[in-house]
């Protein structure tokens, strides 16, 4: 038995050619200096797992009050009961233990077992299917010239993604700051589907704070234009909001994204009947095993479950089921290069290809970090056991 011996946090400095406005939402910007950490769990034989993170979601007492404790000395292959000791810590935590940082661990921990026994994690996970269609997430909408500042630039960009292979495209529309409406949506999603015609799916994530009236009239012109999928128009608190909602639509509700609770929160969706297409993020709902636990429960009544968000983790639960079928690919832009990875990855994980993406093949998560890179803009590090 290899036990954990390390667990230890690298923050290094790299480049990002994107900026987050005052409510969370990214949009592309000028080359800037940024934070990036990496997770490095190593146990007794040697084998090493990592997972990128935020700085502030692995600070150092996360790691060394919660995580570290919770995982040194234990078999590193343990990755059920691993995640049940971490998340159980959740609870005295006071809030300092997030999903974020419970998913970073699990993550960590796939990464090292495939890693060590020489397996991509969604064939260590069950092993579906090798590749899935992307779709083309957009960011949100600004005010940016030649951007995405309105319908005609929405419906411009969405002719482009179609021409690079995407059948499906995801619009993000007009959220705070930017001034937004149920009306400019509305105008957005339709130039978009006279632009790209009625063939290619489409799936709109519109303001997430619409009252019901405003939700219910958004999604019924969504109806009209065949959408594949409406997503968080509401609170998703208001669990009831929503089963009000897929009740009067033919649009199929996705959902809960944010909503915290982990697999459970996602069973409480689905018995309320509060959506048609289940959601779960690797990365928002503490990591590849909850994310698989609400992959079943979807399976279990006969539900799809897309999975949020773009990254290895995502993929690798993607490849392990047959529930889903999509790809996020994001976040697009007209002024930006998804293609071109960051400095300190070697290439991205999901090169697009005939409009599909191909799960990773190397041991592992696939993540092709430049370990060489990191080392040299290494700004510190903590965590437990030698360094």
């Amino acid at each position: 038995m290899a036990v954990v011996e390390r667990v230890i946090v690298t923050v290094f400095a790299t480049v990002t050619k994107s900026v987050v406005d005052g409510h969370g939402h990214r949009h592309p910007g000028p080359p800037r200096e940024v934070r990036e950490a990496l997770l490095a769990i190593t146990d007794s034989d040697g084998a090493t797992g990592y997972c990128l993170a935020a700085p502030d979601t692995v600070r150092e007492a996360v790691i060394t009050s919660h995580i570290g404790p919770a995982l040194m000395g234990q078999d590193s292959l343990d990755r059920e009961r691993l995640w049940h000791r971490v998340a159980r810590r959740q609870r005295g935590a006071q809030g300092n233990l997030s999903d974020r940082a419970l998913s970073a661990a699990d993550q960590a921990l796939w990464d090292l077992a495939g890693r060590k026994l020489g397996l991509p994690v969604w064939k260590l996970l069950g092993g579906a299917r090798s590749e899935v269609p992307a779709y083309a997430s957009t960011m949100c909408g600004d005010d940016i010239p030649g951007g995405l500042a309105t319908p005609e630039d929405y419906a411009a960009f969405a002719k482009e993604l179609v021409s690079r292979g995407y059948r499906g495209i995801k619009l993000h529309t007009w959220m705070p700051p930017m001034p937004y409406g149920v009306d400019r949506d509305i105008e957005a999603c339709a130039a978009v589907r006279e632009a790209v015609g009625p063939d290619v799916a489409l799936m709109l994530d519109s303001n997430h704070w619409y009252s019901r009236s405003e939700a219910l009239a958004l999604g019924r012109a969504l109806d009209e234009l065949n959408f594949a999928w409406y997503e968080e128009p509401m609170e998703e608190a208001s669990v009831q909001s929503y089963r009000w909602l897929a009740d009067q639509l033919r649009t199929p509700i996705l959902g809960p994204e944010t909503s915290w609770g982990k697999h459970m929160a996602r069973a409480e969706w689905v018995a309320a009947g509060a959506c048609d297409i289940l959601r779960v993020g690797v990365v928002g709902s503490g990591g590849i095993i909850p994310a698989i636990k609400a992959v079943h429960l979807a399976e279990s009544f006969g539900m799809d479950c897309e999975i949020h968000g773009n990254g290895s983790g995502a993929l690798a639960v993607i490849g392990a089921t047959l529930c889903g079928q999509w790809y996020e690919r994001g976040l697009l832009h007209p002024h930006s290069n998804y293609d071109t990875p960051a400095p300190h990855l070697r290439s991205i994980v999901d090169p697009l290809a005939d409009g599909k993406v191909r799960m990773p093949d190397t041991p592992g998560l696939g993540d092709d970090l430049d370990m060489d890179y990191i080392a040299s803009r290494t700004v510190t590090s903590w965590g437990t056991g030698s360094q």
